[in-house]
């Protein structure tokens, strides 16, 4: 996916950034390598450090301005084009809903919303302002995806029957976001099903090109809790643990090789901080607790089910004791098997046989740019980006908000179901979003 030539008839858009954190801050640097594209116009936040990150990464751009709140920079004069949303989940909707109402189109980090209340206002409002609205759903942006529905459309595999998709959460990003982070108390942001596999769900409809009808699912948390503390196991890290050297999880580990990744999107002073000054900060901050002894309701497992209008049927496995996404794609004339499982055992991306055939594997050229674990979808959003927004129709952009809200809903459906051991009608939960509120 290369970037447009310059075009003078198109100048190029200008960003702002609503909530500075890793998230906005990746876009608007990757965006600053591409000038005749993109200008950097302003940020807030209501921590200066980040909006001096971002400043920096973008290379202190010409006219940038800073504000301390979406309000203040909303209550603003419009100077931008797109305004990015990378708030926390919860804080979505409502500069969403404000940027739109200013003029601004969106670049709309995932969640949408945390409610199926709020993402239907959020779509309402779209529609209502005619406002382009493009979804941060990264992986259709990767060369993983896009090959996979590029193999999908050519009929190779047939009429397909079923997807059986894997998200390996990796031990310690569960851990990091979902036992001590920003979304380990499910009741107090989005459940897990959501804020991390709303990618996946996404990925699942794009590839069966049909409309889910049911879903139900089944899942707990298990390990990260109390009971499976080690004996002797203090409820911080930095109280000196007897388990510490053998412990995975052992938050001193933000010292070594987390630092300029994980600790760096939590802790704004990492990359400068000398290991005083973060285990200081450790011995006070949630990321310091033992995993064992938190406050998480966050599942650690899960499984989705899902039926579709054509009789083909998805599943989706959700764990935190696996690394990287796994793709089985089973169809009439053949199967596709891609993702890390297949690559670490035969060097292939993914393998694509048809039935009594013999194994064709399928390389891919890796795209740079933005976190590995997207697989290059950062970059391939950000460059898809321009071209989104001068399209003439929202509904035509690859993740546009009316694509994305039904994934969305098929998650909410899933925690529902999960929650009470139903089967949920998705047609008949759309229609009545108060079904989002869990028990």
């Amino acid at each position: 996916m290369n970037p447009e030539p310059q075009n003078p008839l198109k100048p190029p858009l200008r960003l702002v950034g609503i909530g500075c954190g890793g998230r906005t801050r990746t876009y608007m640097s990757l965006a600053s390598r591409f000038p005749h594209l993109y200008q950097i116009a302003g940020a807030a936040d209501p921590v200066g450090e980040r909006v001096d990150l971002l400043e920096k990464e973008c290379g202190f751009p010409a006219g940038f301005r800073r504000f301390r709140s979406d309000k203040e920079l909303l209550a603003a004069d419009r100077f931008a084009d797109i305004a990015i949303i990378g708030t926390q989940d919860a804080g979505h909707a409502e500069p969403a809903i404000a940027a739109m109402e200013k003029g601004y189109d969106l670049l709309l980090e995932k969640p949408i919303a945390t409610s199926v209340e709020d993402i239907l206002r959020v779509k309402a409002a779209a529609e209502r302002l005619g406002r382009k609205v493009l979804v941060c759903h990264v992986l259709r942006y990767t060369p993983f995806y896009r090959k996979a529905r590029e193999i999908v459309e050519s009929g190779i595999l047939g009429e397909i029957v079923s997807v059986h998709a894997t998200e390996g959460v990796g031990n310690w990003h569960q851990a990091h976001s979902y036992v001590r982070g920003h979304w380990s108390v499910a009741e107090r942001t989005t459940p897990m099903i959501i804020a991390k596999c709303c990618h996946d769900l996404d990925i699942i409809l794009w590839l069966m090109g049909d409309r889910c009808t049911q879903v139900a699912s089944f899942g707990a948390l298990r390990y990260f809790t109390s009971a499976n503390a080690p004996d002797g196991a203090p409820e911080r890290c930095t109280d000196g643990c007897p388990h510490a050297e053998a412990c995975p999880y052992d938050a001193r580990r933000y010292l070594g090789a987390h630092r300029s990744t994980w600790l760096s999107y939590v802790y704004d002073k990492a990359a400068t901080a000398s290991d005083e000054e973060i285990l200081h900060w450790l011995s006070r901050s949630p990321w310091g607790r033992c995993v064992y002894h938190c406050d998480n309701t966050a599942v650690d497992r899960q499984i989705v089910a899902m039926n579709f209008a054509r009789c083909g049927c998805a599943t989706l496995t959700m764990t935190a004791f696996e690394d990287g996404r796994h793709l089985e794609i089973f169809g009439t004339k053949g199967v596709l098997r891609g993702g890390q499982a297949v690559k670490s055992l035969s060097g292939a991306d993914m393998v694509v046989r048809e039935h009594g055939g013999a194994a064709t594997p399928v390389h891919l050229e890796k795209m740079e740019g933005g976190y590995d674990g997207h697989g290059g979808g950062d970059m391939g959003l950000v460059l898809a980006l321009h071209q989104e927004m001068r399209g003439d129709s929202a509904r035509e952009m690859t993740s546009s908000l009316a694509v994305s809200v039904e994934s969305h809903l098929i998650g909410f459906a899933a925690e529902v179901a999960r929650q009470t051991g139903s089967v949920q009608s998705i047609p008949e939960f759309s229609g009545r979003p108060e079904k989002s509120r869990f028990p």
